[in-house]
């Protein structure tokens, strides 16, 4: 499955781009479609009576909140693979997605410490009762998935970090299949299942994601390139490279706890405006997420082909590939955007098939105003994928999680939070706030992209040169050429932040 391509093509073309991103949008376009359908099952379970809906969204949320530290520090194994990939240093690829393993165990053993607090949690936060149950049994199973969630993320960098996504692609679709196939079943309960609701759609992700955990372990274990890579060798903890997963990867993941930390508060704040706001902009960010989560594909495949250039020394490459992507990128996000004020019930529709009763009306014409802001600016979150996955891909992250930490709390979080505490909040502040939030995110990070302070980064230590053999006798193994045909050349160590 991770065999040679017959050929490969010109390194910052873009056919290495589209050979790299395409099965990574359609493997997060498959994501996309997996939550999709879980939000639509949701909807047509829900009633007064069962506000499911109006819980999904909070206790994801929750949950995203407090494992996007583990998750984006897991994640950003892809940038340590694709540099030593790039350098010809095929001994250390393996190494790097050990140490993202040795994270998720550990980060799945404070998730199921959590569990048992799910209920004293969701009281502080104060939702209706009824909402207030679904949230925990929601958020609880999640809790007990950290494992497979993490670990699926560290193992599949081993495919995407090299650009070998057709793997990525494959082990995605089988899960999401396996996701929508349960969803259905555990959600309305079918054959020998019965019907778990809003605790059977958890259940049925936390599944899905051990499926793709244990697939990737299989192809790895099994696989030519997983001998190839010796990771029957490379399992021990290395401690100086684990520090610097943590140094560069931990911002990372921090800059995904200040952004979805910021979207939590956003939504408990919309929350407190009623169940009718809160499901509207359930609503609104699910059609939103037809056009955000498979960009988020081109978004990996940016910060590998930047990683793979900062390995071998040529940024000017990465630049390349890098303006490549946000053209096809801002032509998707554009396509969106006129579905959302146009044609909104091409996204809409789906979720009036299950509901009969009278108030749906009125959500669906409130959903069609927040998408409305959803068009506005969604060619900017265009730009925070490409140009924050660019800088990122280098090692620029402690500029993200600051930078985001500052939009965030700033432009989403304190002008509807201020206007709760003067009594006048309402939907529009909430949204508008949201707005303004992502497009100063997309307008900076294209900005720190143009000033050129991530050409000179790296994650990766230097190579040790043979002691009988000059540099220029070093050669990049084979197996390193075996996605990209570019010679490899190797850069001074700058190990900058």
């Amino acid at each position: 499955m991770d065999a040679e391509p017959a050929s490969s093509p010109d390194a910052g073309s873009v056919r290495e781009l589209w050979r790299v991103a395409l099965p990574l949008v359609l493997s997060c376009g498959s994501l996309s479609l997996m939550y999709f359908v879980d939000r639509v099952f949701l909807t047509w379970a829900s009633s007064d009576e069962y506000p499911a809906l109006a819980a999904v969204l909070p206790a994801a949320l929750l949950h995203w909140t407090l494992i996007c530290v583990p998750m984006g520090t897991a994640q950003y194994v892809n940038t340590f693979v694709a540099q030593y990939e790039g350098a010809g240093r095929q001994d250390r690829v393996a190494a790097a997605v050990w140490q993202g393993v040795y994270l998720s165990l550990a980060a799945g053993v404070v998730f199921v410490a959590v569990a048992p607090f799910s209920g004293a949690i969701f009281a502080l936060i104060g939702h209706a009762p009824a909402v207030q149950s679904l949230e925990v049994a929601y958020f609880s199973v999640f809790c007990f998935g950290a494992v497979p969630m993490t670990l699926s993320s560290a193992l599949a960098c081993f495919y995407s970090g090299r650009g070998a996504t057709l793997v990525v692609m494959l082990v995605n679709f089988g899960m999401v299949a396996v996701n929508m196939a349960l969803d259905y079943l555990l959600i309305f309960g079918g054959g020998p299942f019965p019907a778990m609701g809003i605790r059977g759609a958890a259940l049925a992700t936390v599944i899905a994601y051990t499926t793709a955990a244990l697939a990737y372990a299989v192809l790895i274990a099994s696989s030519r390139a997983g001998r190839e890579y010796e990771f029957g060798r490379q399992w021990r903890l290395d401690g100086e490279l684990f520090r610097r997963l943590l140094r560069y990867g931990l911002p990372n993941g921090l800059q995904q706890l200040v952004d979805v930390a910021g979207f939590a508060v956003f939504i408990f704040l919309v929350g407190s405006l009623g169940q009718q706001a809160m499901e509207a902009t359930t609503l609104a960010f699910n059609a939103n997420a037809l056009a955000f989560i498979p960009m988020l594909g081109f978004g990996t495949a940016v910060m590998t082909l930047v990683g793979l250039r900062i390995g071998d020394g040529r940024p000017e490459l990465a630049v390349r590939s890098t303006w490549l992507a946000t053209k096809l990128c801002g032509v998707y996000m554009l396509a969106f955007a006129a579905i959302y004020v146009f044609l909104p019930d091409v996204v809409l529709g789906v979720y009036g098939l299950g509901r009969s009763d009278a108030g749906y009306a009125e959500l669906h014409a409130q959903a069609v105003v927040l998408l409305r802001f959803v068009a506005l600016y969604t060619v900017f979150d265009g730009l925070v994928i490409i140009f924050g996955s660019a800088v990122r891909g280098a090692g620029d992250t402690r500029f993200s999680v600051i930078f985001t930490g500052l939009a965030a709390w700033l432009l989403m979080v304190l002008p509807p939070a201020v206007a709760a505490a003067t009594g006048g909040l309402t939907l529009a502040v909430c949204w508008w706030s949201c707005s303004a939030y992502i497009i100063v995110l997309g307008l900076g990070f294209l900005a720190r992209f143009q000033a050129g302070h991530w050409k000179s980064m790296r994650v990766i230590e230097a190579a040790r040169p043979a002691i009988d053999a000059p540099p220029a006798a070093r050669v990049v193994p084979a197996s390193s050429r075996s996605v990209f045909a570019a010679a490899s050349a190797e850069s001074p160590d700058s190990d900058a932040a």
